[in-house]
């Protein structure tokens, strides 16, 4: 049973004077349409597995077993109440919770009280073998285009035009501490060559093994002596025994099956005083680079990367953002856990 306070939450928007009294219909309106939109098991089901991903149509009707026509009429219903929003990305729609709304105290209730419950073994499963096949699409694409790799990534965002501003937000980072730092997915290697000076240990992290083996050759080529290489992902046991003073993400994210989940899952093994840098796309409708660069997302909202750093107990710290001649955007952030970083900016 969901528990909501509704006298608490309603007394909250309660308002007074004639002038408002419009404001208070339209909130119980709202209030009434958001009662109705999660008053159904399937809907609530459907925000629990929309916690920390977002879902195209396709997925959401392989993960509950339902024709699409009759999941497009439940999505419009919560759509309508505010409680999912959707974007398009190539030829698929993906559904994501949508941000606090007009009834944000009832809304965070009712997201509250639904991440309580545990999501049922069958509907877990599911989930699992959707991110296992966007992963498995991932690395199938690495493995067969290692040898392309920068001209690959040249397509979108060559290394030369983010690297400066990523090294620079680095060095003006607010760190106390040098003595560990993680770089995911590390590509070809190049931006070891940044880290493996300014760190006493760099541990580089990626789940394909032919891009570790570029990463790793060039290490011995430069002799970069204090460079561990790990294959695995970011929910590898072995990151559970580390506490990193720095952990880079460069242009991986729109690469992940759940970028929500890489920010819960190294915000876990990032020191209290470290900082979180990730460089990826913003959103764009660009969709030949699915095919062309191996891209699971097309890029992200700015806001959405700060609503998953925020979740995961970090915030930001600072910003850049790059325009490139061929329409594409890049942002830079940097995030740090808020009690330690509360005030600092760079």
């Amino acid at each position: 049973m969901i528990l909501l306070d509704l006298p608490a939450m309603l007394a909250e928007q309660n308002t007074t004077g004639t002038a408002e009294s419009a404001a208070t219909g339209l909130q119980i309106d709202d209030l009434a349409a958001l009662c109705k939109a999660s008053g159904d098991r399937l809907r609530l089901e459907v925000l629990q597995v929309l916690r920390q991903d977002s879902l195209a149509v396709q997925e959401l009707c392989a993960i509950f077993d339902i024709r699409q026509p009759a999941l497009s009429h439940h999505l419009k219903v919560m759509a309508s109440a505010g409680l999912v929003a959707s974007r398009r990305e190539g030829n698929s729609i993906y559904y994501r919770r949508a941000v606090l709304g007009r009834q944000a105290g009832l809304q965070a209730s009712l997201y509250n009280a639904i991440d309580q419950m545990p999501l049922s073994a069958t509907l877990a499963e599911r989930v699992l073998d959707v991110q296992q096949n966007r992963q498995h699409s991932s690395q199938q694409f690495f493995q067969q285009n290692a040898d392309k790799f920068r001209a690959q990534q040249d397509l979108i965002a060559s290394y030369t035009q983010y690297a400066d501003t990523v090294a620079q937000l680095l060095a003006d980072a607010p760190l106390s501490q040098h003595r560990l730092a993680l770089e995911v997915g590390p590509g070809d290697g190049a931006f070891l060559l940044h880290l493996a000076p300014q760190f006493e240990r760099v541990i580089a992290l990626d789940n394909a093994a032919e891009m570790l083996a570029r990463s790793e050759a060039l290490a011995r080529r430069e002799q970069l002596g204090n460079v561990e290489f790990l294959h695995g992902d970011t929910r590898d046991k072995r990151l559970q025994q580390i506490s990193a003073d720095c952990i880079v993400v460069n242009m991986v994210l729109h690469h992940t099956p759940s970028p929500a989940g890489i920010f819960q899952d190294l915000a876990s093994c990032l020191s209290d005083s470290g900082v979180l840098l990730v460089t990826d796309l913003c959103h764009h409708d660009q969709d030949w680079a699915r095919e062309a660069c191996g891209d699971l997302w097309l890029g992200f909202e700015p806001q959405d990367l700060l609503a998953w750093a925020q979740r995961a107990g970090l915030d930001e710290i600072a910003s850049v953002y790059l325009a490139q001649r061929n329409g594409f955007q890049i942002q830079v952030r940097l995030f740090g856990h808020l009690q330690a970083n509360e005030g600092l900016s760079v």
